[in-house]
């Protein structure tokens, strides 16, 4: 089966203007990421704040410009598309955004909201928009009458399922999913996962979706990667990467879980330390400083993706003694 969108060597940095007596720094956001999205498949990217994965999807989306790389959309290559060019592709691309108070326009009833897309890319009649939009809304869980309100008279999980009707108006292909839950109570959060997962199975969408939380991830993805300091350091199905990480980052994403139950085995200590500033990453390998496995090769030579296992990939120099310690 061919990719529905696959990216290759993707880079992105963004210049910091410096202080006075100081030199301008260059923060390499993403640092050659090769990923691969199937038809119907849901790719879960995680990582904690700050690694790049908001920065994938806005390159996805051609809202920001890649230094290098490609992103491939049925073959064809986005990157660097003007945006007369982008625009048929903006039907088959839609995003999510992680606040779903500053996402949605506050002098715009909702109604007005879902007819934007249909209005900009000419899908139904004027007359028929009305009967459109409440299907939409039926869609996430919301009464008709709600297309005449303002979004300050929704709940966050409300704005939220508004948010995935906009995205579905366009009838997308994928939709990229940008910490579509971490802004909501966990209660909502829960509501709002099995909205996604229903969607996906009732569409046949590709989604890739964005989180900073493996528990979040594992409800709704088929596969994984795992992203620290710009860059891809473990991709596995998301059934492998839960039962044996191969990847001392993921590892140590797993250990943080919560364990509901106090019988269980108590797991390692979650991961020590703060992540190393992008403006200035340790050399080697750049999980190093707060790896547990740590050797001397790891301080001067940077992993590259090899395989650990049947379609399971890991930057580890020494990924076969993961869970030893």
């Amino acid at each position: 089966m061919k990719p529905l969108l696959e990216i290759r060597d993707l880079h992105k940095s963004f210049h910091i203007k410096s202080k006075a007596g100081t030199k301008p720094a260059t923060l390499k956001a993403v640092d050659g990421v090769n990923l691969q999205i199937f038809p119907g498949e849901t790719l879960g990217l995680v990582g904690e704040s700050g690694c790049g994965k908001s920065t994938i999807g806005k390159l996805t989306m051609g809202l920001l410009t890649p230094d290098q790389g490609q992103i491939l959309y049925q073959g064809r290559n986005l990157a660097g598309l003007a945006t007369s060019q982008m625009r048929p592709y903006r039907r088959q691309l839609q995003m999510i955004f992680q606040d779903p108070f500053s996402s949605l326009n506050p002098r715009m009833t909702i109604g007005e909201t879902l007819a934007e897309p249909l209005c900009i890319h000419h899908l139904c009649a004027r007359q028929e928009r009305p009967t459109r939009i409440a299907e939409l809304l039926s869609q996430v869980g919301l009464d008709a009458n709600a297309a005449g309100r303002y979004p300050h008279e929704f709940s966050g999980g409300q704005r939220q399922r508004i948010s995935i009707a906009r995205a579905l108006a366009v009838e997308p292909e994928l939709i990229i999913a940008d910490e579509p839950v971490s802004a909501l109570d966990l209660s909502v959060q829960a509501q709002v996962l099995n909205l996604l997962r229903d969607i996906q199975q009732q569409h046949q969408l590709s989604f890739l979706f964005i989180a900073h939380d493996l528990a979040v991830v594992e409800h709704v993805s088929d596969r994984v990667a795992v992203m620290y300091l710009g860059r891809i350091v473990e991709t596995a199905s998301a059934e492998d990467i839960y039962r044996s990480p191969r990847h001392p980052y993921t590892e140590a994403l797993l250990n943080a879980i919560p364990q509901p139950d106090p019988e269980q085995e108590k797991r390692p200590a979650p991961l020590k330390g703060e992540l190393p500033s992008p403006l200035n990453p340790p050399s080697g390998c750049t999980f190093h400083p707060r790896c547990p496995y740590a050797s001397e090769i790891c301080h001067r030579q940077a992993p590259t993706l090899e395989i650990a296992g049947p379609d399971h990939k890991a930057a580890c120099h020494h990924s076969d003694q993961i869970g030893s310690k």
